[in-house]
């Protein structure tokens, strides 16, 4: 999604030539070129693949449509591990009007449905808060400490969290709960990118690191303290970034990537 202009096939081939380790390929890019082209793309190319994102969106306000939830995140279940990623990102969804204590029940009752799906198939799943200003519509899940009540509930070593500085760089309690995601081995990925002040577009404007306010490399030496050894992933969504010339962006996000994470 960072370079959404190109395909799938383009993007593999100018990150390997880069020399970046991997990429987190996205469902609707699979569903675009069929599952056995995108495996053959991302096989051929030679990079890690840490995640297929993203899947979730587990509360709905009538049962058939959790069912339809958990169907969808059962397939991208099996997505993931015909692609050889290792884990699943998951937007943990919200309704409109839901109590956020409902949403968050459905969430981990969700979580706890498919985890046996996720464990017999060896794909982790990567619970990702995202920030209060999604609550409303896209994730109920809005703090690690969420996202970390549901990993102490169900308690598995397929359960983690994914910590994206846009979501999470605010919270006061940052540094304590990925301190103790470390100690739990639920630290699955670190995605990073950077949180512009007069941003135009809360989903779509996103900058590259160094554009913004967020103080990405301290957040990085905490998930470094905690035991992460991941690959770290640029996750940037933008129309203005998208608009450019490709190569133009990429070179300037390793550069960015160099100097500021």
């Amino acid at each position: 999604m960072t370079n959404k202009s190109w395909s799938l096939a383009q993007c593999a081939d100018a990150y390997a030539k880069a020399g970046i380790g991997g990429i987190s390929v996205w469902r609707n890019v699979i569903e675009a070129v069929g599952t056995d082209e995108a495996v053959r793309i991302v096989r051929g190319s030679g990079l890690k693949v840490p995640a297929v994102v993203r899947s979730g969106f587990f509360p709905a306000s009538e049962s058939p449509r959790r069912q339809v939830a958990l169907d969808d995140n059962r397939r991208a279940i099996d997505q993931a591990a015909v692609i050889g990623a290792d884990m699943v990102v998951l937007v943990c969804g919200a309704v409109p009007g839901m109590p956020l204590v409902e949403a968050r029940a459905q969430i981990a009752d969700g979580i706890a449905t498919v985890l046996p799906y996720a464990t017999a198939n060896k794909v982790k799943l990567a619970i990702e808060p995202l920030h209060p200003m999604y609550a409303a519509d896209r994730s109920a899940i809005n703090r690690m400490a969420e996202a970390r009540m549901i990993c102490e509930q169900l308690r598995s070593k397929w359960l983690g969290i994914a910590v994206d500085v846009y979501h999470v760089w605010w919270d006061p309690d940052l540094e304590r709960e990925i301190r103790l995601a470390g100690e739990m081995d639920t630290l699955f990925a670190f995605h990073v990118c950077d949180w512009k002040p007069d941003t135009a577009d809360l989903l779509n404007d996103r900058g590259l690191m160094g554009e913004g306010c967020i103080d990405i490399k301290t957040i990085r030496s905490w998930v470094e303290r905690a035991g992460f050894n991941g690959l770290c992933e640029v996750e940037i969504f933008s129309h203005k970034h998208w608009a450019r010339d490709q190569d133009e962006y990429l070179k300037d996000t390793l550069k960015a990537f160099e100097e500021r994470v």
